[in-house]
């Protein structure tokens, strides 16, 4: 028996929404944004660690969008792959891995000659469990949409953020003293693209080595305007350890910024980042919900905004055979 709000659902019989243990909170403001219910799933673990999944609704005909981060890739990436394997085997029509972080991004080349490219193990996995499109958001690495046989859609974070950083930062527009600062050549076009939107601002660039993973060193700080009494605005795609942003942040400090804030889209928080970004010169850190943040590791310097309603637009496009591509910011 269908309930009031199944019937009233702008896509009664078709369009189904489920999520993954990783971040259901995403899950249910993406569905609440669609006027849909979360399908009705179970999701569990047997005593010796196994996955159970198991779907108690029909799927047969429909388009189904599975809603699943991936951090804690161990446990999430496979719990992912089964709700794939087993929509699959249920008849769905369609199959959406809905994945606003992709975990191991950053393994996408070989770093060593013997090394293991994950992104795009991980990549032929979700296809082969019964995938039949991706959609993620702001990846680490824009080459893993080439790791797909199947269609991805990349969504940015972006056109979220900008109008809040353009209220964050209004004064600092208009008096001129706003700098965005790339904390590695990495972030430098994701930065350029920011300070175009935001208001034409300078930008800075950190030059950094990095000796091994999770640790760096700056070297050199690459402005065409002063950085003294600037408030500065460093972007990211990710925040994993801090290392990087609060290294760059104390650079910054020295030669003579004001204010270090930063922005990334996805809050690993790893380690003991929390308690360092709390201990840094950072002032603010805002960030997605691509990823939750528990209450325990909740501190006043972080700011979440949601990318709910960008996730939301995106299914109804796709489900709709409409164009995702409007959704995007050069």
């Amino acid at each position: 028996m269908e309930t009031e709000k199944e019937k009233n659902a702008p896509f009664p019989g078709k369009l189904k929404i489920f999520s993954g243990l990783a971040n259901p909170d995403l899950s249910q403001k993406i569905a609440n944004c669609l006027n849909q219910p979360l399908g009705k799933v179970i999701l569990k673990r047997f005593s010796d660690g196994e996955f159970h999944v198991e779907y108690e609704e029909n799927l047969r005909g429909t388009d189904v969008f599975i809603v699943q981060t991936t951090n804690q890739p161990d446990s999430h990436i496979w719990e992912l792959l089964i709700m794939i394997y087993a929509a699959r085997m249920a008849s769905a029509e369609g199959i959406t891995a809905v994945i606003p972080y992709y975990g191991y991004a950053r393994s996408d080349r070989k770093s060593a000659p013997r090394a293991a490219i994950i992104a795009k193990m991980k990549a032929d996995l979700i296809t082969k469990a019964g995938a039949n499109r991706i959609l993620t958001m702001d990846l680490h690495a824009g080459q893993i949409q080439g790791f797909f046989d199947i269609p991805v859609d990349h969504l940015y974070a972006k056109p979220v953020l900008i109008n809040v950083l353009k209220n964050q930062y209004n004064e600092e527009i208009k008096e001129g003293s706003l700098l965005l600062v790339a904390p590695d050549s990495g972030a430098t076009t994701m930065t350029r693209s920011y300070a175009k939107r935001v208001g034409n601002v300078p930008i800075a660039i950190i030059d950094k080595r990095r000796e091994a993973p999770n640790i760096s060193e700056v070297v050199n700080i690459v402005s065409s305007v002063p950085i003294e009494n600037k408030t500065i605005l460093m972007i990211d795609d990710l925040v994993d350890t801090g290392g990087t942003l609060i290294g760059a942040a104390e650079a910054l400090i020295k030669v003579g910024a004001k204010k270090i804030d930063a922005q990334a889209t996805h809050p690993v928080l790893s380690e003991n980042a929390i308690q360092d970004i709390k201990d840094s010169s950072i002032s603010n850190l805002f960030v997605t919900d691509t990823i939750p943040i528990s209450l325990l590791k909740m501190i006043d310097k972080i700011k979440i905004i949601s990318v709910a309603p960008l996730f939301a637009e995106a299914i109804k496009e796709i489900h709709n055979n409409g164009s995702v591509s409007k959704l995007f910011l050069d």
